[in-house]
């Protein structure tokens, strides 16, 4: 009998390039990350989010789009600054509000995150949580619950 984790790839179009890995979470509706995310800690600070309380710090944060204002890349860029920002962001449709925190970001000499959109990812699927995820260049690599194998 062996263990082999459950490994899905996901093909998509970075819209800022870079590898990163971490923990999943995934926000079940969309958020602005002005007045919705916490520059300071990286927690979801919207009370009405079903997100809220969470850190998206670390992780690879994944939904199927962002709202909200262009002030979402000063939030991002703040994020970044304070070393509470997502390890990498996977999105449904592509945010260039976002992608310019991060952009903005790599210029003032910050370490960055890469950004992905993937249409074609279930962003409501169950095995999404608890999962963990590797984003490169070339796509998401998701690995959820390891499952025995006879």
């Amino acid at each position: 009998m062996a263990v082999e984790p459950n490994v899905r790839q996901v093909s998509g179009r970075p819209l800022v390039e870079g590898t990163a890995s971490g923990p999943v979470l995934v926000l079940e509706r969309p958020l602005s990350f002005w007045g919705g995310v916490d520059p300071t800690n990286g927690h979801v600070s919207d009370p009405r989010h079903p997100q809220y309380g969470h850190s998206v710090a670390g992780r690879v944060l994944m939904m199927d789009r962002a709202v909200g204002s262009s002030s979402s890349s000063a939030i991002m860029l703040e994020l970044i600054r304070n070393r509470a920002a997502p390890a990498a962001v996977v999105m449904g449709t592509a945010d260039a509000i976002l992608a310019l925190g991060v952009l903005v970001a790599r210029e003032l000499g910050y370490e960055t995150l890469p950004m992905m959109e993937c249409p074609d990812l279930d962003y409501a699927a169950p095995e999404l949580r608890g999962a963990s995820a590797t984003v490169t260049p070339d796509g998401v690599i998701l690995d959820w619950e390891r499952r025995t194998v006879t």
